[in-house]
């Protein structure tokens, strides 16, 4: 991914943080020559050093077959904003979008093991739905077991992490303001979000 300078990430942690809040993210492939995406939810976890991602794909889905071939892309990203010129203090300026992007790459392994494969199950319904913990858990084994051998769970350690903040880091003070003024009045949920991360942007330098 290009990433100038100033909009390049200096802080591990948020990257991390920033992933586990917007979790569905695009994982891509290529085979034959020919990239294939799923979008899919996905568990972002540190361990002995490591950063593994854990999701699982239908088995029907013909990706599922291909994933170990080679290095597995996986993009994090949610919100954006467009920035008017009309921000900035000079006429001769034009339009830009302001955004979050996470590249995370690496080699995927399929989990074989059915223990591991309902552990993940088990911490994926923790995170996104904690309110249905106790009924995941008082379902038959023998149903859990038959949903199982309808996916293809797997893990991707991350070789190389790239995260991208463009937030208006290469605009004047007096224009930042102006930026995050504006997006924090808008109606539009990604808009406010933008201005968050402007603002605590601002704040952690």
């Amino acid at each position: 991914m290009y990433i100038p300078n100033h909009f390049q990430s200096e802080n591990h942690q948020s990257d991390i943080g920033f992933m586990k809040r917007y979790s569905f993210a695009t994982l891509i492939n290529t085979h034959n020559n020919y990239p294939e995406a799923t979008n899919l939810p996905f568990l972002v976890e540190e361990k002995d050093g490591q950063l593994i991602l854990s999701s699982h794909f239908a088995k029907a889905n013909p990706q599922a077959k291909i994933i170990e071939e080679n290095l597995s892309l996986v993009i994090f990203n949610e919100p954006h904003a467009y920035i008017s010129p009309s921000n900035y203090e000079k006429e001769q300026n034009v339009p830009t979008w302001n955004y979050i992007a996470i590249h995370a790459y690496g080699q995927a392994k399929i989990v074989q093991d059915v223990e591991e494969q309902l552990r993940v199950l088990d911490k994926m319904v923790q995170f996104y739905d904690d309110a249905y913990v106790n009924q995941w858990q008082s379902l038959p084994m023998d149903y859990k077991l038959k949903m199982v051998n309808g996916i293809v769970a797997f893990d991707i350690v991350v070789t190389d992490l790239q995260a991208k903040y463009k937030l208006s880091q290469n605009r004047t003070a007096k224009e930042q303001e102006n930026i995050v003024h504006s997006l924090s009045a808008s109606a539009d949920t990604n808009e406010k979000e933008i201005a968050a991360y402007m603002s605590k942007l601002k704040e952690d330098h």
